[in-house]
């Protein structure tokens, strides 16, 4: 079967191939009506670019860069899905590039990555999103950025979050509207800003319904799985353990609802687990995690949206772009009213 070229495209529209790659590459000075019939013939024709061909005619590699800590997590995977999806849409490619800040010469990898690749743009991810050497660099070298969950709003690139502190704070009152009232809490590392958000939101439901906060039953946790089978642990042994347990993500809920069932424990009738992020670990298990749905593929392709939109590249340096897209309570099978 014959490839599709621009030449066709733009014989089929009665455009020049220059006015398709304008379209394509969303580029300005195109008439509305031109624009609409171009993407028509695109559709019509299923025509794809060649980003070889596009990168060799421009300046331009059409190419996008996560920047995340651990690319094979459950959240990571969700993020990269929805940053997939959305490149493909606009005719982008998308490279994963880990970042350890705790290894040597991560800053020497980032410069050369930045540069090797020729990327357009980057997506930051949590936590290392709040980093501010990191941020220098993308700074420095004047590459078009939008991070994903920061913990505060940047001055300049872009911005894509959810209400982390008011989500927490909606799974407790769900909680307490079940009857419980000695909610164990399991926090996220002090270096992810949403773990700290999130614990204000529990903190801050248990305060407006005047329930004391069991310091003994706050632990910190790390994210992961492990952490939630000794901190699951720890709680459930406690002289009087918790009727519910909030933990700050669902790896970590998952921990505790294996610890319970080890010990016996019958989940939901004798103990509610509630987790954070709706992975999809949380809809394997048995009984399915109650969780806050967080837009994680929608947040990422809401930052590509931002990166190829010309507008944004144009003003890189300028007043930042942010959007905030809702969450949601997914109530399942592991909560349930207190004993």
């Amino acid at each position: 079967m014959k490839m599709v070229t621009i030449k066709d495209v733009a014989a089929r529209a009665g455009v020049s191939p220059k006015t398709v790659s304008r379209v394509i590459n969303g580029e300005d000075h195109v008439r509305s009506e031109i624009r609409e019939t171009v993407q028509r013939v695109v559709a019509e024709l299923n025509y794809r670019p060649n980003a070889f061909a596009r990168s060799l005619s421009s300046s331009r590699s059409y190419l996008l860069g996560l920047f995340i800590d651990d690319p094979v997590s459950g959240y990571a995977a969700e993020v990269q899905h929805g940053a997939l999806l959305r490149c493909r849409e606009r005719s982008y490619h998308l490279v994963v590039e880990p970042v350890d800040l705790q290894g040597a010469g991560w800053q020497d990898q980032v410069r050369d990555s930045i540069s090797s690749l020729r990327l357009d743009g980057a997506i930051i991810a949590p936590p290392v999103c709040d980093d501010g050497e990191l941020l220098a660099i993308f700074a420095e070298v004047g590459l078009p950025h939008v991070l994903i969950a920061p913990s505060s709003e940047p001055e300049s690139s872009g911005a894509v979050w959810m209400d982390d502190r008011c989500a927490a704070r909606e799974m407790t009152q769900y909680l307490l509207d079940l009857g419980h009232r000695h909610i164990g809490f399991i926090q996220g590392p002090l270096s992810h800003s949403a773990s700290l958000r999130r614990e204000e939101g529990f903190r801050a439901a248990l305060g407006d319904a005047g329930v004391a906060v069991d310091e003994c039953a706050v632990l910190r946790g790390d994210f992961s799985f492990r952490s939630g089978l000794e901190l699951g642990e720890a709680l459930l042994s406690a002289p009087v353990p918790p009727g519910a347990i909030f933990a700050c993500n669902d790896d970590m809920a998952l921990g505790v609802l294996i610890t319970a069932m080890k010990r016996g424990i019958v989940v939901p009738d004798q103990l509610s687990i509630c987790g954070f992020d709706d992975v999809a670990s949380s809809r394997a298990a048995w009984p399915q995690i109650t969780t806050i749905r967080q837009p994680k593929a929608e947040m990422a392709g809401a930052a590509v949206d931002i990166l190829t939109d010309p507008a944004f590249r144009r003003q890189a340096a300028g007043p930042a772009v942010r959007l905030m897209l809702p969450h949601e309570l997914v109530v399942r099978g592991s909560t349930g009213p207190a004993a």
